[in-house]
């Protein structure tokens, strides 16, 4: 596999030519990318803090998750968290759902099946398959786990509207965004990037591309 973000990125201007002028248009604009793992807390932790701020704007989210640590003190969320804490953690602005949700996230850590290393081993199928059986984690966050987090090069995450959503403006409604995305395997963590990227600058046309 290639490490440097020039070479990939040269590699996926040629992919994209075949595919479509405005994606190769497109990652010609957003330039090339790192993709950089962010696992300097524990992956309870970091799954917990996804939890809380799904659904929010990251204002709110970041307030709630203050809120949390404020409360934990000098414990571990994977110890502090538990369930008897309900009252106390929706008083911190977790919703009931997103309460069962980290309580349950907290207890397997507790029971050493969120360790980062024995997940980090796995490919993203396994991986997800051992992490979806949670209650309240579904397939994006796993996704999202898995390429922010592990810094796995290929997950395409199909269930995130926005990089659906801008792949298939950039190339056809009728091809399925996973069939286009299988084409830049094994980088296909980095073609959602690519989607990402390209949609804050369609959106914000003033931000300076990469």
């Amino acid at each position: 596999m290639m490490n440097h973000p020039n070479e990939i990125h040269s590699l996926f201007l040629e992919i994209a030519a075949d595919l479509s002028p405005q994606l190769a248009d497109s990652i010609k604009r957003v330039g090339p990318i790192e993709l950089q793992s962010e696992n300097s807390i524990p992956l309870a932790e970091h799954m917990c803090r996804s939890v809380t701020g799904q659904q929010l704007s990251v204002k709110v989210a970041k307030i709630i998750w203050g809120r949390l640590l404020e409360a934990s003190g000098d414990q571990p969320l994977s110890e502090f968290i538990t369930i008897d804490k309900t009252d106390l953690l929706r008083s911190c602005g977790l919703s009931a759902a997103k309460v069962r949700t980290v309580c349950g996230i907290a207890e397997e850590a507790r029971a050493g099946n969120l360790e980062a290393v024995d997940l980090g081993a796995l490919n993203h199928q396994e991986r997800s398959m051992r992490l979806i059986r949670l209650w309240g984690i579904g397939q994006w966050t796993v996704d999202m786990i898995s390429i922010f987090y592990f810094g796995d090069e290929d997950v395409w995450p199909d269930g995130d509207l926005i990089a659906r959503t801008t792949l298939e403006k950039l190339t056809s409604k009728r091809r399925k965004t996973v069939r286009t995305a299988e084409r830049f395997a094994p980088y296909r963590s980095r073609l959602a990037i690519y989607m990402w990227e390209f949609n804050d600058l369609a959106t914000n046309p003033n931000l300076p591309s990469s």
